[in-house]
């Protein structure tokens, strides 16, 4: 069957910062060249926002040049930074609480906001449909399309109602092709599309490879007369460094009451028996933690992998008919521990390239100047001057890394004369469990901690239960045959959301995927030490329905 196809000048994979960013800058140029522009976003979450999760102390630094009238506009930045405490956590009860002059300068938060990222972008989300951008919440990018001559022509959605089974039920629509100009493909990390692109052009050949956290986080309502509105807590030490594994701590006290609390646990660990989101539940424990939850309510949680490599894993961002822009390609600040703003700037970068092609007679399908643009700009020289922060922390652990990570950035600005790269990926990084351990996590209190399926619950995840697994094994044999004896079968214990389970009957031991759980945080796809799993996209409106993360 031919699919319907609709013509556009731009279209923009996922509604998250880098793609709303690049979607209103690319209509603020056309108009002010009075040229018209066709800009459509598709996102498959059920809603702009429903699949946003960041901490987040939000840098206003791009949105100040993208809307310099954000106040006016009512942009949800209602929480001004108003102090920055750090913590080292030497054991379950007890801290040292670190001088600000011990703190890499780039990570004081004087001037930032504490957001609800999800709430930023539903407010982009507007600015870009006034600016005339259309927006098509719960349409899923399934597929890359290409011309005759390999360039990128658009992409395809996902089908819908389509049985596990592989046949069309009684609610089925057909896909459809977006075709484009240009593509922008902005996914978040480890985009299901960018990393096919990454393989079909070769992006990241000579590039370190991309090296991965996963941030867990909820929400709490806690007691008014234990909430400092605007103070930011971060830490790092007990409990990741029992593993001698690396990560950090947060606790940003938000507007209402609210504190956004998490764990960043680095995939590089060896120990396969480590849980991050036990991790997780044990730092809630703290002292330093558990004197603001006592008393509270948990009313949010969440998880999703977040890209840190930075400038040297930075793939090559252009090839012909598109660009990847924001975590699809990797543009955090690990030492600021901020992708926000620079998601959006090489958005709005993507758009300024993309209407001066547009502008043209004859428009290059490779926007190779897209690539000067970054490295020109405060973007790339961010990037730069962080570069060393992975080759820090993965080779010389989390004090001496830290001490170093220090004298870099307050010291030498980030321009020390070498760069330290970091060649092997996070996957390989593990331990066999026979070498490894064993964790003996305690068992939820349901007050303070919790299980996976009850944290699931409070993120309003769903899916289609009746259609086709979008976590997809190369090899279905390698959990049992291999995974398990040499680690431990590690996917029932990195993932979140209590997606992957070793279940034994009467048949002996078997792999069960319970995908109706996943909150699309990409884990699996990174962390599986057989490279097994591929997260594809699932229908369009599955996932989580995050309200304000």
């Amino acid at each position: 069957m031919e699919r319907e196809a609709m013509e556009f000048d731009v279209v923009i994979v996922g509604a998250g910062p880098a793609g709303l960013s690049a979607a209103c800058r690319i209509m603020q140029i056309a108009q002010e060249q009075e040229r018209e522009t066709t800009v459509c976003v598709v996102e498959k979450g059920s809603e702009v926002g429903a699949h946003v999760l960041s901490g987040a102390v939000f840098e206003p630094k791009a949105l100040n040049e993208l809307f310099p009238d954000w106040k006016d506009r009512g942009a949800p930045l209602n929480t001004a930074v108003t102090g920055d405490t750090f913590f080292f956590y030497t054991g379950a009860n007890s801290a040292v609480k670190l001088p600000n002059f011990a703190i890499p300068k780039p990570t004081h938060n004087k001037g930032n906001y504490i957001v609800s990222m999800a709430n930023v972008c539903r407010w982009l989300a507007e600015q870009a449909e006034g600016l005339g951008v259309e927006i098509y919440p719960g349409f899923a990018a399934a597929e890359v399309l290409y011309d005759e001559d390999g360039a990128v022509k658009g992409i395809a959605t996902g089908e819908m109602g389509v049985g596990a089974d592989g046949e069309q039920k009684d609610s089925y629509v057909p896909s459809m092709e977006l075709h484009a100009k240009y593509t922008l493909f902005a996914e978040g990390c480890r985009g299901h599309l960018g990393k096919q692109l990454l393989s079909q052009f070769n992006l990241d050949e000579g590039k370190d490879p991309q090296h991965y956290a996963i941030g867990i986080k909820e929400i709490w309502q806690i007691d008014p007369a234990k909430h400092e509105e605007g103070k930011v807590i971060h830490g790092l030490g007990w409990p990741l460094a029992e593993s001698n594994s690396s990560g950090g701590a947060f606790m940003y006290h938000a507007e209402n009451n609210e504190v956004y609390l998490g764990l960043i646990t680095d995939l590089n660990y060896a120990n396969p028996h480590l849980s991050p989101f036990e991790e997780f539940q044990r730092w809630k424990t703290h002292s330093e933690t558990k004197k603001y939850l006592e008393g509270a309510t948990r009313i949010a949680y969440g998880a999703r992998a977040l890209a840190k490599g930075g400038y040297n894993s930075l793939p090559k961002m252009h090839f012909p008919g598109g660009l990847l822009i924001g975590c699809d390609a990797g543009t955090l600040n690990s030492v600021k521990i901020k992708g926000n703003h620079t998601a959006m700037k090489s958005g709005m970068l993507a758009a300024e390239s993309v209407m001066a092609a547009l502008c043209t007679e004859n428009p290059a399908s490779d926007l190779s100047d897209y690539a000067a643009a970054v490295e020109a700009s405060w973007l790339g020289e961010e990037l730069y001057t962080t570069r060393n922060f992975s080759g820090f922390m993965h080779k010389f652990g989390y004090i001496l890394g830290a001490g170093m990570v220090w004298i870099d950035q307050n010291i030498f600005g980030g321009k020390l004369p070498f760069t330290l790269h970091d060649a092997k990926p996070d996957y390989a990084c593990l331990k066999k469990a026979s070498e490894s351990t064993k964790i003996d996590y305690p068992k939820p209190d349901n007050t303070l901690t919790f299980d996976r399926l009850s944290s699931v619950f409070l993120s309003n995840t769903n899916h289609e239960e009746d259609q086709p697994c979008h976590l997809t094994l190369i090899d279905p044999d390698v959990p049992i045959s291999q995974n398990l004896p040499l680690y431990d079968e590690p996917a029932q214990r990195y993932c979140p959301a209590g997606v992957y389970e070793v279940v034994e009957d009467s048949a002996g031991k078997r792999f069960q995927i319970n995908a109706q759980n996943c909150v699309h945080c990409k884990t699996c796809d990174i962390k599986d030490p057989s490279q097994n799993i591929t997260w594809v996209t699932p229908e369009g409106f599955g996932g989580p329905n995050y309200p304000n993360m």
